[in-house]
């Protein structure tokens, strides 16, 4: 056993190995980039490394920073967490050569998994279903269209190195692949440092069902359960559960044993985790990808099997045996897990909404877990994914699993800054999702947020409205009905108009100016709203915090309805925001690299005559 792990990650995955290491009486070292150096991470860490800078390329995805932090801590081992380096076979390595050791699976199974086209190929061999797909990385938009045209849309491009929805863009049909080529390059390169990207036949309406897997350096390789991940919006999982629900015997055993072919074929050691597209009314199943690392969602797995897959991960590093040496194991009880992002969900936006967390206090009762990367008084910064934690809830039913998830997110308090959770009780409560009718495009085609979340400050209680402060709310929304629509990711949202055309740039807060900002957020919001702004302007304004990456039109240019104006980056995702009228081009203010805030006037469209 090691006596001392570096943790090369931040947020809720790193506080999770951290106390896993205590546990296991294992030293811990928590490396942070420079707006990091407060974080939980590094408070509960025995030691802390600084790897100067701010954006993730130069910290937390700079190998030789993390393994020279490693070394002269007297660390033994590396553990990755998930993203940034975690499925990177150069770095695995690197580890090893630097004589530590990396806690996950060999650099060639990492290599034969991690670039999604080869893992196609091994999946083949292994005699695991699959969809039709590019046969290697492709390189121009002409080959989207070519692969449109000889197999149908919708396809998916997607990076050959990524996971986790990044650097994938859905295409519906020839017109968008252009810039959906692109833009999956784009993002795929700033998530994983990489831009190759591939193609696969979209299965419009199945479910994403997924393996995990596990495997020692003593010949044992076993599949430990599966989860079910549909509810999805832009790719991105919402809500998580364990066992998936309304499969057969027959193919959830054939999904398991299809999992540790494929790991076997590949010389796997540790947790990794087998993704599928099932067609659940058929018995069929497609593999989709295999993730060389820990899931952000192995918490469901924990509670359903009593396992802790943290510390089988160094266990198994270390040279030991798996606790579980058998497939298959009969899972007690159902588990859901709840993804908390700092994101403002009012009118089913979804807006990326970082900032410091003035309150945070998590519900105590049977079968509820919380397993968070922040903490009262600390600060969801904008440089990265904007996972807050991830509210895990255990009961012997999945019905009654459901009723103890509502009454988890309902008692979670969370202020100072927006979440998702108004979107999980939607969720958790919609009948489709308590019947388990759902497939990946269930949430964003067949649940209309937008009109089950209000705006921020409508009230929704018809007995409050005549309450003082409700009044006030009342008012101030009067005056936000002019407000400008924008198209964010296809979808129309509302953004008050800004009370002059200022563009606004965006630094981090500083540690010591955190407490005495939370509390005043919500008055200077209120100060900051426009007042009767003219509607129908054409006016482009940020509907969240971002950076702009790129601008795809100039001042004079006649654009239509719906074409992608500019592309704002937010905590890792692309956000493209378009035109909501056709017209000219009259201004044009923001530039690329330019971080503003919600709200900021980017340019404006003067409407076309007629």
């Amino acid at each position: 056993m090691f006596s001392k792990i570096l943790v090369a990650n931040r947020g809720e995955i790193a506080v999770r190995v951290i106390r896993t290491c205590r546990e296991l009486g294992i030293g811990s070292v928590a490396v942070y980039s420079d707006p990091d150096r407060d974080s939980l991470h590094t408070r509960l860490a025995d030691e802390a490394a600084a790897l100067d800078g701010a954006g993730a390329k130069d910290t937390y995805l700079d190998q030789n920073k993390i393994i020279a932090a490693a070394v002269a801590s007297g660390a033994e081992a590396i553990h990755p967490g998930y993203g940034f380096l975690a499925e990177n076979a150069g770095f695995a390595r690197a580890v090893d050569a630097a004589g530590l050791t990396f806690i996950g699976p060999p650099a060639a199974a990492i290599e034969a998994m991690g670039e999604k086209v080869a893992a196609r190929e091994t999946a083949g061999t292994a005699g695991v279903p699959q969809v039709p797909g590019s046969k290697g990385a492709i390189t121009t938009v002409d080959e989207v269209v070519e692969f449109g045209r000889q197999h149908g849309y919708p396809l998916a491009i997607k990076a050959s190195y990524g996971g986790g929805g990044r650097g994938m863009r859905t295409v519906w049909n020839e017109g968008e692949a252009a810039e959906a080529f692109e833009a999956a390059r784009r993002e795929s390169a700033a998530a994983f440092g990489r831009d190759e990207v591939y193609i696969e036949r979209y299965l419009a309406n199945a479910r994403h069902v997924e393996v995990q897997v596990f495997a020692d350096t003593h010949g044992t390789v076993v599949w430990l359960g599966d989860r079910d991940c549909s509810v999805q919006r832009r790719h991105q999982k919402l809500v998580e559960e364990a066992p998936a629900p309304g499969l057969s015997p027959r193919l959830r055993q054939a999904m398991g044993e299809a999992s540790v072919r494929l790991a076997s074929a590949v010389g796997y050691v540790g947790a990794g985790t087998v993704e599928y597209l099932v067609e659940a009314e058929r018995d069929a199943f497609y593999f989709l990808e295999m993730n060389t690392r820990i899931q952000v969602e192995h918490p469901v797995t924990e509670e359903t099997l009593g396992l802790d897959l943290i510390a089988e991960q160094i266990r198994v590093a270390g040279g030991g045996r798996l606790s579980v040496t058998s497939s298959g194991p009969s899972p007690r009880g159902h588990a859901i897990e709840i993804r908390v992002n700092a994101e403002d969900v009012a009118e089913g936006a979804f807006r990326p909404s970082p900032g410091p967390v003035s309150t945070l206090r998590v519900p105590v009762r049977p079968g509820v877990r919380f397993d968070g990367g922040y903490d009262t008084g600390d600060e969801v910064l904008p440089y990265y994914d904007s996972l807050v934690g991830k509210l895990v809830v255990w009961a012997p039913t999945r019905s009654h699993a459901i009723e103890r998830a509502l009454g988890a997110v309902a008692e979670l308090q969370i202020e100072g800054i927006p979440t998702t959770l108004p979107a999980a009780t939607v969720i958790l409560n919609h009948a489709d999702f308590q019947n388990a009718r759902i497939s990946t495009r269930w949430l964003e085609h067949e649940v209309d947020l937008p009109a089950l979340l209000p705006a921020p400050g409508v009230a929704t209680d018809p007995d409050d409205s005549d309450h003082p402060d409700h009044a006030d709310q009342a008012a101030e929304n009067d005056e936000l009905l002019d407000r400008q629509e924008v198209y964010v990711g296809g979808r129309l949202y509302r953004i008050p108009l800004p009370a002059a055309p200022t563009l606004t740039a965006v630094a981090a807060p500083s540690a010591a100016a955190r407490n005495g900002t939370a509390g005043r957020r919500r008055g200077e919001a209120a100060a900051r709203r426009p007042k009767k702004a003219a509607a129908g302007t054409g006016a482009l304004v940020s509907p969240m915090q971002g950076t702009v990456i790129k601008i795809n039109v100039k001042e004079g240019d006649l654009v239509e309805e719906g074409r992608v104006v500019l592309v704002l980056e937010a905590m890792k995702m692309e956000n493209p925001i378009r035109a909501a009228i056709a017209g000219t081009v009259t201004s044009l203010l923001a530039t690329p690299g330019l971080v503003v805030s919600t709200g900021t006037l980017l340019g404006e469209i003067t409407p076309s005559a007629g």
